[in-house]
């Protein structure tokens, strides 16, 4: 099985195709600013759960922000899980700068 994962900024997804079919396996949504991209939500179609479609997303969507020198936000439970049992992602995360003073 062939999963091809792209970006389509239009929608502000990622999307992921299996074998070239037209329709949809998954997608990662997200909210990009020039420093940061936020990914919001992760669906993966009822066919092609279990099957690595979500894991690419991820692999895809991570490689491409490193690679833009992005900062990772990852509210998606699914997001922030995966990048949790792979660390070589977690230098990517988000950290506030703030700090809390007591």
């Amino acid at each position: 099985m062939a999963i091809e994962v792209s970006d389509a900024p239009e929608a502000k997804r990622y999307e992921a195709r299996v074998d070239g079919e037209s329709e949809n396996a998954g997608i990662a949504q997200y909210i990009r600013t020039p420093e940061l991209i936020a990914f919001v939500h992760t669906e993966v179609g009822p066919a092609y759960e279990g099957r690595g479609v979500g894991s690419a997303l991820a692999r895809t969507a991570l490689d491409e922000a490193r690679a833009a020198k992005l900062r990772v936000l990852a509210t998606c439970p699914f997001f922030a899980g995966w990048i949790a049992r792979h660390p070589d992602y977690q230098d990517l995360l988000y950290q506030s700068r703030s700090k809390v003073s007591d």
